[in-house]
């Protein structure tokens, strides 16, 4: 190598030094700027995104769910997780294991375990009572901090289960009321934000109140239309009737059909919701909101209805009924054919008396389709009730365009359209209230709150709702049924029709048993609804299974509200 090209080299590295020394000076004002800045100039804003960072919602707690007389039906307790923080030990595990063992009820060598485990914070317990929690603060253990939390408890266990729903706070699940009132159960007025540690402490600053900041908000409470003794009627009668008859589903509903207010809602299977993690998924399901059957011969008090409203029949009109008729390949039969081969013209009481099959047909036939879809739709079929639970399905009622004969037909007596528990009784409710159709509902509402909520549709006339009440009534008070009370007078229909298969077409060997009915029928304050799905034991039919169910909850009903017998005053 020549000392001229060794000279040059050296030139290179020195100049690529002193590039590299720019570029270093440079990075370095660069941060130096950025750090001006950031601390300097632009301090507002990161001072306020340090802020938000440890702003905190205050604790909010759920408002509870009363009935209608201020009986808790749904609570907030506070509990409290407990957490160890490895960086603040003061103590060994060991050490802090034998403090904790006797407040947590956990044995030691799992406490040092759980300790041992490397984690930064460790979770040592959840749901930790406040009284606990308090003792454990008296400790002064400063690698301890708790996580206050909302523990939702239901002081009735299974009663109204299925109205009042359940509530997760973990994983932000409800149902029922739970979930249809959630805006007002968590409305606490003003959202009071303050700033917390990572442990979890308040920082208190000048403009920190302390005694907001420290007291736990509480939402609005929601009352209920429920009315707690009613519905502890409703599920007794329902339970024993489902245990001797060894049936797989049930239900009883009281309403006032006056305002819609739902004063009891049996359901069966039900549940606890204090214990709803643990639950089968068909337990927690409201099927009387979801699932849709073939009403059966209740049904009849809608097609007599629709008859009457569209001129075809009158109140004393007679209608043909040759015990069985044949629609294409379809025959429709009476239940006691083989007893009444031939009734001939038959009364309207006749036919709810003796639940005629083709009395029913030819009425619901005498109309066009066009006319006794547009009644029923008005009645609430084929469409969502509104009430305010979750989970309503629109049943089923076919446009028009798609009747055969043999379907109209069928549709007369209860299966051509399929309902659900909810809209056969909100249909009915039409009948006992001079025609006005109100939203059924589980909420007791302020008169403003009521305005948007509730709808009152005119779905009958006056004079047909009336007509029809009398006609039940009479055909009632002919009977033996258990329906047929002995102080007041009850205008009702019992019915029994075939399950549908769960898979596939057809009907299976299982059957619904049903009875609706209002009293006292001159002036109603209840209007029950019982189904019993697919009973076993002894015969199955609404008068044998249904009715019995009935019976109690009408006379037990009409005492808790003290309503005035009437027996034999019906006009």
């Amino acid at each position: 190598m020549t000392e001229k090209s060794g000279k040059e080299k050296i030139k290179q590295i020195e100049f690529r030094i002193k590039i590299a020394h720019i570029f270093l000076l440079a990075a370095f004002l660069s941060a130096v700027i950025y750090l001006f800045f950031l601390q300097i100039v632009d301090i507002r804003h990161y001072k306020v995104k340090a802020m938000n960072q440890r702003n905190s919602k205050s604790f909010i707690m759920r408002g509870q769910i009363l009935d209608r007389n201020g009986l808790r039906l749904a609570t907030d307790q506070t509990s409290y997780n407990l957490y160890a923080h490895r960086e603040y030990f003061d103590h060994t595990p060991e050490e802090l294991a034998e403090i904790l063992s006797p407040h947590l009820g956990i044995d030691k060598k799992t406490l040092i375990a759980n300790i041992n485990k490397g984690a930064t914070v460790i979770l040592l317990k959840k749901d930790v009572d406040r009284h606990k929690a308090d003792e454990i603060k008296k400790l002064g253990l400063r690698e301890i901090s708790f996580d206050k939390k909302n523990e939702r408890v239901y002081p009735q266990d299974e009663l109204a289960a299925h109205i009042i729903g359940y509530y997760n706070p973990d994983a932000e699940t409800a149902s029922g009321v739970e979930l249809t009132a959630k805006d007002k159960l968590e409305n606490s007025g003003e959202k009071i934000n303050v700033q917390r540690t990572p442990r979890g402490d308040i920082i208190y600053d000048t403009e920190t109140d302390p005694v907001l900041a420290s007291t736990p908000q509480v939402g609005e409470s929601v009352t209920l239309t429920i009315d707690s003794a009613i519905q502890h009627v409703c599920e007794h009668e329902l339970l024993n009737m489902i245990n001797e008859k060894n049936a797989s589903r049930g239900a009883v509903i009281v309403m006032n059909p006056k305002n819609g207010e739902i004063l009891g809602y049996a359901v069966y299977p039900r549940y606890n919701p204090n214990n709803y993690k643990n639950v089968k998924a068909i337990n927690l399901k409201n099927w009387t909101l979801s699932d849709v059957y073939p009403p059966g011969s209740t049904f009849k008090t809608l097609t007599v209805a629709a008859g009457l409203e569209s001129g075809r029949i009158k109140p004393n009109s007679k209608v043909p009924d040759s015990g069985k008729m044949k629609l294409g390949k379809w025959e429709i039969k009476n239940y006691d054919y083989n007893k009444r081969p031939n009734p001939g013209m038959i009364s309207l009481v006749y036919l709810f008396e003796h639940s005629s099959n083709v009395g029913s047909a030819n009425i619901a036939l005498m109309m066009t389709p066009t006319e006794y879809y547009s009644i029923l739709y008005k009645l609430g079929i084929g469409q969502k009730t509104g009430i305010d639970l979750n989970g309503e399905s629109s049943g089923l009622l076919p446009k028009p365009f798609q009747w055969d004969k043999s379907r109209q037909a069928t549709m007369g007596y209860g299966y051509g359209a399929s309902v659900t528990v909810i809209q056969m009784i909100s249909a009915v409710s039409a009948i006992a209230n001079d025609g006005v159709r109100v939203t059924p509902h589980v909420i007791k509402y302020s008169p403003e709150e009521e305005e948007q909520k509730i709808k009152r549709i005119q779905a009958l006339s006056p004079a047909t709702a009336r007509a029809v009440t009398r006609l039940l009534a009479e055909s009632v008070s002919h009977s033996k049924s258990p329906i047929n009370l002995e102080r007041y007078t009850v205008a009702g229909k019992t019915g029994t029709s075939k399950k549908p298969k769960e898979y596939g077409k057809g009907y299976s060997s299982s059957l619904y048993a049903s009875v609706i009915g209002f009293l006292p029928a001159k002036d109603p304050q209840l209007l029950i609804y019982v189904v019993v799905d697919s009973a076993s034991n002894g015969p199955v039919w609404g008068n044998t299974v249904a009715a019995p169910v009935f019976k109690e909850v009408a006379n037990q009903c009409a005492r808790i509200l003290n309503i005035p017998p009437d027996k034999n005053v019906i006009e």
